[in-house]
């Protein structure tokens, strides 16, 4: 019997991300302005915290264009998650303020600095400015009751796959005996061989490999992977998020394929049987996930990579 709804309680939930942040929108903007510094005075000095903030933020001094935006220009955007949770930080700096910003899946460098939710990983990337936004999508953690030893000797994957490198990757390991993957496309041209039913969270828990493939940036499955008790697969990163993928180390945080996949076998082989270092990579990975977690310092992080754009663009002293 087919199912037509389901929810997938380890995912966020929507409907309290809309109703926290509807009341953020409805609060006037001088309690933020007033609280601002009160959060901030402490972590200006916190060698952790900059370390952060200029990772994310790399600009030095400039110009913002003359189509950039105000918070009362920005305000007329659609009320969705990008607009969401970067309202959520510019309600703590003054209205009249310019910046420039891009939605959605960013993988080239804008011509300006600008806040983008990703962004290439290489060195000329300092127009891009990461902020922690579409969060309730990418930043999910789980809890793992599983053992690692108690899991399936596969490797699992689902997803939708439009982009052609994740179409080559499900036709080469559809059928493939130590591989759980499959496609699973909801519009435009479904190719029904790849297709598979889809699997939550939890179910793919109970495989001791799964694998994070790019999409259109990065691998939004890469942050819940790592905070759980199976081991991560993939090729080495080309984007990067708030979740700082250009830092992560092949063979430490996670296990590096080749691009081609062709030693995809032999490293599920290798791994099924090498159980402790499986176990010491997935440990590396649990402890990266950690300083992620926590909430109030993720925020001031936030708002001092927001606070250093407008303090470099001139716009604030």
């Amino acid at each position: 019997m087919k199912q037509y709804f389901r929810i997938d309680f380890s995912k966020n939930t929507k409907l309290l991300y809309y109703l926290e942040h509807l009341i953020i929108l409805f609060t006037p903007k001088f309690f933020f302005l007033l609280t601002k510094e009160k959060i901030l005075k402490k972590s200006r000095q916190d060698q952790y915290i900059q370390y952060r903030v200029n990772y994310y933020n790399k600009t030095d001094y400039f110009s913002v264009k003359k189509h950039a935006k105000n918070y009362k220009q920005f305000f007329k955007e659609p009320k969705k998650t990008y607009f969401f949770d970067l309202l959520t930080l510019l309600k703590y700096f003054p209205s009249h303020l310019r910046f420039h910003y891009i939605f959605g899946d960013v993988i080239d460098v804008p011509d300006v600095p600008s806040f983008v939710k990703s962004r290439p990983i290489n060195v000329n990337n300092q127009n891009s400015v990461l902020l922690k936004l579409n969060k309730i999508r990418h930043f999910i953690f789980v809890k793992d009751k599983n053992t690692f030893e108690s899991k399936k000797n596969l490797l699992v994957w689902r997803g939708k796959c439009y982009k052609e490198h994740r179409q080559k990757f499900i036709q080469k390991f559809y059928n493939h005996p130590l591989c759980n993957v499959g496609q699973t496309n909801t519009k435009g041209d479904i190719n029904v061989p790849w297709q598979k039913e889809k699997l939550s969270l939890q179910e793919q828990l109970k495989y001791k490999f799964i694998l994070a493939i790019e999409g259109n940036d990065v691998a939004s499955n890469l942050k819940w992977i790592m905070s759980s008790s199976s081991l991560v697969f993939m090729t080495q990163p080309k984007y990067e998020t708030w979740f700082m993928e250009g830092t992560l180390k092949a063979n430490y945080h996670y296990v590096l394929l080749k691009e081609d996949y062709s030693d995809l076998e032999e490293k599920i082989l290798y791994y099924t049987y090498h159980v402790e270092e499986a176990k010491k990579i997935i440990s590396q990975a649990n402890l990266y996930t950690e300083q992620f977690r926590n909430i109030k310092q993720e925020k001031v992080i936030s708002l001092l990579v927001m606070e250093k754009y407008f303090q470099n663009a001139g716009e604030l002293s």
